[in-house]
């Protein structure tokens, strides 16, 4: 992913970059007028552990696109590819404009102390809020790529090929990082009566995907460290969901390894359902009838990502219309991360502005507006003193249309 994003700059620099020619209306005529994009100045990017060289590099390439310097604060939680970016940046990268800073809290509070022309942030909602608080002294802009609790619809009543559904939804969330991923499916939304079917399913794909040990896989990724294993271990411990495990669950501390779990029919108000996983759980949630789902989604803050699973396209039409979130895919999931012609980004608790492809480039640059206008056609209306008949023309010409200015002529207001 990092390459493409490196190739489709390098393929459209050209044509991002052009001054984009836009129309003028009556009122400045005659003149010309285009937006001309021109770097920020010097920007700052703290990305993430969980994906450390792609959500660290791939700001730095719309940053470097759009021609701005760059200061990157890699994630100390994975300290090794830290450690490599700082080497490789400072060894193939020119210096004067990108340089690396290494380090945990200290090293961000003095960077975020610093006035910056923007500020890009990839992590949690917290952290988030410190970052913007900072900003907002120097008055800077901000990126916030955060996360949120993703939900997944599946219909019960339009006859979808389940077995896909449920690849798609483990490829997901267990594929991507054993569900340490923004945009991993955190819960799924089904109808009592198709509950069963689902997990089913879910067992048998999934035994087929890690086998009947899945702590021995090697397809499965460890949890980050210590700290995020003993947050998932207080989730699957909370007495409110208690029973609710209906496969895996299984722990090895000494490893940093939990198995692919499914819960069912959790309560909405127990410690899973009210903050973002991040980890390899999957809570199921059932309702009566299927349109409910889009309640239980509106009643919390919006998420980065939301999947549904249907062939209903009156259902499709209503998920687009009704769940906003920072994208959806429909028969699927995550891949929307993958289409650099599309905004990856989040809504409300899920971020500000967002980036990939030219949105990367737009989100390092400022849209700078330009008039072009000759001394040709300088009217004497626009200047003192004001008459009613002048004043009748300008307030035509300020509304732009030609009805008006006719009407101005023949002296009707």
């Amino acid at each position: 992913m990092l390459k493409n994003s490196c190739k489709t700059a390098i393929k459209e620099l050209k044509h991002w970059m052009a001054p984009e020619k836009v129309k003028t209306s009556l009122t400045t005529f005659p003149s010309s007028a285009e937006i001309v994009s021109e770097p920020l100045g010097v920007v700052l990017v703290i990305s993430a552990w969980n994906y450390p060289f792609l959500l660290s590099l791939d700001p730095v390439i719309g940053a470097i696109a759009a021609g701005n310097a760059v200061v990157l604060k890699p994630s100390e939680l994975a300290p090794a590819t830290s450690s490599l970016l700082t080497k490789l940046l400072a060894e193939y990268m020119d210096n004067s404009s990108i340089r690396v800073v290494e380090g945990a809290v200290d090293e961000t509070s003095a960077l975020l102390q610093q006035k910056w022309d923007k500020i890009f942030y990839t992590g949690n909602g917290k952290v988030a809020r410190i970052v913007m608080a900072a900003a907002a002294k120097n008055l800077t802009p901000v990126v916030l790529e955060l996360g949120g609790k993703s939900p997944v619809i599946v219909d019960s009543n339009s006859n979808i090929n389940l077995q896909v559904a449920t690849r798609r939804i483990i490829a997901g969330k267990w594929g991507c990082n054993n569900g340490q991923a923004c945009i991993s499916p955190d819960y799924i939304i089904t109808t009592k009566d198709y509950a069963p079917k689902l997990v089913d399913s879910l067992k048998t794909e999934l035994e087929s995907f890690y086998g009947k040990n899945p702590l021995e896989s090697k397809d499965l990724s460890r949890i980050v460290n210590s700290n995020h294993f003993a947050r998932l271990s207080k989730l699957l411990d909370d007495d409110k969901v208690s029973g609710k495990t209906v496969y895996g669950g299984e722990k090895d501390e000494s490893k940093l390894r939990i198995s692919p779990t499914i819960l069912l029919d959790v309560p909405r108000d127990s410690l899973i359902m009210n903050e973002e996983i991040f980890g390899p759980l999957l809570p199921i949630i059932t309702v009566d009838k299927l349109e409910e789902s889009f309640d239980v989604i509106n009643s919390g803050p919006k998420p980065l990502a939301a999947y549904l699973f249907t062939n209903n396209k009156k259902l499709k039409e209503q998920f687009v219309k009704t769940i906003s979130a920072g994208g959806l895919v429909i028969n699927d999931t995550t891949l929307h991360l993958a289409v650099h012609t599309l905004p990856f980004g989040g809504v409300g608790d899920s971020g500000v502005g967002a980036y990939h492809g030219k949105f990367s480039f737009d989100a390092f640059s400022h849209k700078k507006a330009v008039l072009y206008r000759s001394f040709f056609g300088d009217a004497s209306i626009r200047y003192p003193p004001y008459t009613k008949t002048k004043m009748r023309f300008l307030k035509a010409l300020m509304t732009g249309g030609l009805l008006a200015i006719i009407n101005a002529i023949f002296g009707k207001s």
